[in-house]
């Protein structure tokens, strides 16, 4: 289990499920925001939480029909107070994600160097991989060198998925 995955499990206040067109979603929260959007089965998915089910909570409900409308074409923006469990490292990957626009895309040596760690692109990658907000902060959108689309802790199908919804042809 992950730093990120067992700081959720220690904070997380709330819970729910959501259904997308690529399977279904955990999604939690703390006090501060949203922090965990995870694929059922995902690498690092926090299994079961302590925390209440909640489909009634204001963000829990704000964040799945955010996601509907992502899933739906609608829109591919999310506004959405997040709380990011992670080491600051991870955190600050996790923000440099956050500037990828919808239907772009970068390489994981860019937000290495975004993040100011041009050679530590193995650990921006490990970061990444360890993205809690699955969708919400992009990780979907970074590529391997030349394009090729490399691992994604939803699993690549997913990723393949994502980027075409958007428009991007990888």
């Amino acid at each position: 289990m992950s730093f990120a995955t067992r700081s959720v499990h220690a904070a997380c206040t709330a819970q729910a499920t959501f259904d997308s067109p690529l399977g279904a979603m955990l999604l939690a929260r703390t006090e501060a925001g949203l922090a965990g959007v995870w694929f059922e089965g995902q690498k690092d998915h926090p299994g079961v939480l302590a925390a209440p089910e909640r489909p009634d909570d204001p963000l829990l409900r704000a964040a799945a029909t955010q996601l509907a409308d992502y899933f739906a074409g609608r829109s591919a923006r999310f506004d959405l107070p997040l709380d990011l469990q992670g080491t600051p490292f991870q955190r600050g990957v996790w923000q440099a994600l956050l500037g990828i626009g919808s239907g772009r895309t970068c390489s994981y040596a860019e937000i290495a160097r975004r993040v100011g760690a041009p050679s530590a692109v193995r650990a921006v990658g490990s970061a990444i991989g360890k993205n809690p907000l699955s969708v919400i902060v992009p990780c979907h959108r970074v590529l391997g060198s030349g394009g090729a689309l490399t691992g994604y802790a939803g699993g690549v199908e997913r990723k393949r998925a994502l980027l075409a919804l958007e428009g991007v042809v990888a």
